[in-house]
């Protein structure tokens, strides 16, 4: 029996091996066509490509208190706002660097997040929902308030620089804000995935699926979920100021409401409570609505919204929820 024990399980061990090596190969071919194809695409698909790696960093934030925690926010283009308006001031007004103002953003945004968090714990379900939709809404408006126009803009917004290559690099500008967005993108998932696959991650998952056993198992459900809040709201600050240096251009107009709904969206279609999912999910965002204006230019947002049911109908799980069921 103990050779037939042995026989059995080294073709499974072969199996797991060669998927290894499938997987390593797969993401080593990934890794170099994303390290090459700068040199190859135009300007403009070199921007598309960078804004795909700053939603992709928001959406990863939305993920982890929504998917993760279950806290539904309508709202978190008002972080993503935050943290583009705090690096596009330090920069015009304090001549502070572009790759400092990402760790002041992220700080400053960790903070309002999880000050936000606080109340909203008495809140649950479309309560919080409608919170935070406040929230998203009433942003924009208080950026355009006087008082604030010294630092913000008001309407006008403000206008950044784009930062060159450092070191003499013979690359161009938008090739080394694809490899600078590259860099800071890898650095939030790796942080996200070791975050979501540890203790803090298990916890907040066990507070969104049983608040109560969470409980008696010693779980404090108001920390993790204010923490969450707050962890939330860094990814998508942090984003944010990525945004405000890619589009060089920041005004209260750009982060309106259907911004937040467009996280939503992103992360049910990409994989809700999955880390993959807001790499698809920000590929979504960026080019469907584009793929519909060029079907119909008199009704694009029907295009989208034909596409968006067809989405939800083949993929309910989102894309990378399909993906894996499927291997």
């Amino acid at each position: 029996m103990m050779n037939q024990a042995t026989t059995t399980s080294l073709p499974a061990t072969a199996s797991a091996r060669s998927k290894r090596g499938l997987r390593a190969a797969a993401l080593t071919l990934l890794a170099a066509g994303m390290l090459v194809s700068p040199f190859f695409g135009s300007s403009y698909l070199l921007f598309q490509a960078t804004m795909v790696m700053v939603y992709a960093i928001a959406l990863l934030g939305l993920n982890i208190l929504t998917g993760y925690n279950g806290q539904i926010s309508i709202g978190h283009g008002a972080f993503y706002a935050v943290g583009a308006y705090v690096a596009a001031i330090l920069m015009d007004q304090s001549a502070v660097p572009y790759w400092l103002t990402l760790p002041v953003a992220g700080a400053v945004c960790l903070v309002v997040g999880f000050l936000f968090g606080l109340p909203a714990l008495r809140l649950a379900g479309l309560y919080l929902a409608l919170a935070t939709y406040a929230l998203g809404v009433a942003l924009p408006q208080l950026l355009k308030f006087k008082k604030f126009e010294g630092w913000t803009g008001g309407v006008h917004g403000i206008i950044l620089n784009k930062p060159e290559a450092p070191w003499g690099l013979p690359i161009s500008a938008d090739q080394w804000l694809y490899f600078f967005t590259l860099a800071v993108a890898v650095l939030m998932f790796v942080l996200g995935w070791n975050l979501l696959r540890g203790r803090v991650g298990r916890a907040l998952v066990a507070v969104r699926d049983h608040p109560i056993a969470a409980v008696s198992m010693g779980v404090n459900t108001s920390l993790y979920k204010s923490l969450a809040f707050g962890v939330s709201a860094m990814f998508t600050g942090i984003a944010g100021a990525l945004s405000a240096i890619a589009v060089q251009f920041v005004s209260p107009e750009s982060f309106t409401i259907f911004l937040s709904i467009s996280f939503l969206v992103g992360i049910v279609v990409g994989g809700v409570a999955t880390i993959p999912g807001a790499i698809f999910g920000a590929i979504f965002i960026q080019f469907v609505p584009n793929f519909a204006a060029s079907i119909s230019e008199g009704a694009p947002w029907a295009i989208y919204g034909v596409v968006l049911i067809a989405f939800t109908f083949l993929a309910p799980r989102g894309i990378a929820g399909a993906l894996f069921r499927r291997r």
